[in-house]
């Protein structure tokens, strides 16, 4: 493995072994709460939207109970959009007054987050847009996505575009030297010519590794939800990132590089369907899926890093609570089958799927078995199993029915083992399977 390599491995070890976090969109956004984007598909002006500005109050922000409420769902870190494409920023920075602090707030949102959550122990990161749809010398009309893209007024002449990097590049600087350690930078987005070189990256990324060199940072200097850049090659640039961030989808075989070789990688998921606050949108997935997704992720070599959307007056909706709630109590006694896990050298079995630590492998069964339970190709290979959750000894046998699958190995919860029996839990029974070697 080459410098650059291990660079990379030794950055990203504590993010392959935590497996789990909490993403946070919140800002100015969500006061018409229509979600992020509201001021793309609406063609909102900068004026127009100085409204919610003038009203941004949020009152009931705690971020200490956003910390407990992650730590209590079994999240390991969490990451807070400091500006969103907006260009609203919720920490106070000297470069701009477009901030929380020249608002009714009157308050650095970021440092108050970063506290809270280090307090109960979380890694921290900060979700910085490289998109800037409030400052004067980024690209309006003509631009794919910004909200003035067909208002000819908002011409920009692109030699000005240099006076925005400086602007970007400042704040990215006082966010990772006037905020104490960050454990992720969380980069969003590039698209079309904008990528890159176009962001200086090269630079960026230097300042970023002279600042913080522990520091692990996404792709999106030269990617998006919609490609993930030269990270997936052999050979990946200086700027390409320490892991692949795909959106709203989960890679179907995780995510490797050209060569065939697993990378680190982390899906970014909405428990709704928006990343802002949209007070309309009660399309929330349940704490079986989100359970069920983080298993197919880890059993994919991937993170899950599962977004909320805090309101106006900065209280996460009870639907999320809700919901993280029982996540946690899942995570709760079932956890070791999630942190420090990945992928087993087996194939995904048809009644759900595995993890796999060292010489422990963790069947995660989502569906119920006729009769015994069929560990293919496990045959004398299994010290013992146990129920996860409570550590209750289970059934490992040969049944008087399994004579023509010799290779195999079977398990049930109770006797006569050929019966079929419920599930102990419904959204995902998780067996602990000790092997007789670590690489079975």
């Amino acid at each position: 493995m080459s410098t650059y390599g291990e660079e990379i491995r030794e950055r990203t070890q504590w993010f392959l072994q935590d497996r789990f976090g909490m993403f946070i969109h919140w800002g100015l956004y969500a006061i018409p709460a229509r979600g992020e984007w509201v001021r793309n598909g609406e063609r909102i002006s900068n004026e127009e939207y100085q409204v919610y500005f003038d009203e941004f109050n949020p009152d009931k922000y705690d971020p200490k109970a956003w910390a407990r409420a992650a730590k209590d769902a079994g999240m390991k870190y969490a990451v807070l959009t400091a500006k969103h494409h907006d260009g609203f920023c919720l920490f106070d920075s000297k470069l701009t007054e477009y901030k929380s602090t020249h608002t009714k707030a009157g308050r650095d949102l970021v440092r108050e987050f970063l506290e809270a959550f280090r307090a109960e122990g979380l890694k921290v990161g900060l979700y910085y847009s490289l998109i800037d749809w409030y400052h004067p010398d980024y690209p309006a009309y003509g631009d794919r996505i910004h909200p003035m893209r067909d208002n000819e007024a908002y011409k920009r002449d692109p030699a000005t575009f240099g006076t925005y990097l400086e602007y970007m590049h400042g704040q990215v600087r006082e966010l990772l030297t006037d905020y104490g350690k960050l454990d992720i930078m969380w980069f969003d987005f590039s698209y079309d010519e904008m990528k890159g070189e176009k962001w200086r990256a090269t630079e960026l990324m230097q300042m970023i590794r002279s600042l913080q060199p522990h520091i692990v940072v996404d792709n999106r200097l030269e990617a998006s939800g919609e490609e993930g850049g030269s990270i997936y090659s052999s050979e990946p640039s200086f700027y390409s990132g320490d892991f692949a961030s795909p959106e709203q989808i989960i890679p179907p075989s995780g995510v490797v590089n050209e060569n065939g070789e697993s990378i680190p990688w982390e899906a970014c998921i909405t428990l709704n369907n928006n990343w802002g606050y949209a007070a309309a949108d009660k399309t929330y997935k349940t704490a079986r899926t989100v359970i069920r997704k983080l298993v197919e992720c880890v059993s994919k070599n991937g993170n899950l890093l599962l977004n909320v959307g805090p309101d106006a007056r900065g209280e996460i909706p009870v639907e999320s609570l809700r919901i993280l709630d029982q996540i946690g109590r899942w995570m709760e006694r079932n956890g070791d089958s999630i942190y420090g896990c990945g992928q087993a050298s087996l194939p995904k079995p048809d009644w759900g799927r595995y993890t796999k630590k060292g010489n422990k492998l963790y069947a995660h069964l989502f569906e119920e078995s006729i009769g015994p339970i069929n560990l293919a190709g496990l045959a004398g290979k299994i010290k013992r199993a146990r129920l996860l959750a409570d550590g209750s000894e289970l059934f490992v046998s040969r049944p008087w029915n399994a004579v023509m699958y010799p290779d195999d190995a079977f398990f049930n919860f109770a006797q006569p083992e050929h019966f079929t029996y419920p599930l102990p839990d419904d959204q995902d029974t998780v067996v602990e399977i000790l092997l007789e070697e670590a690489d079975g």
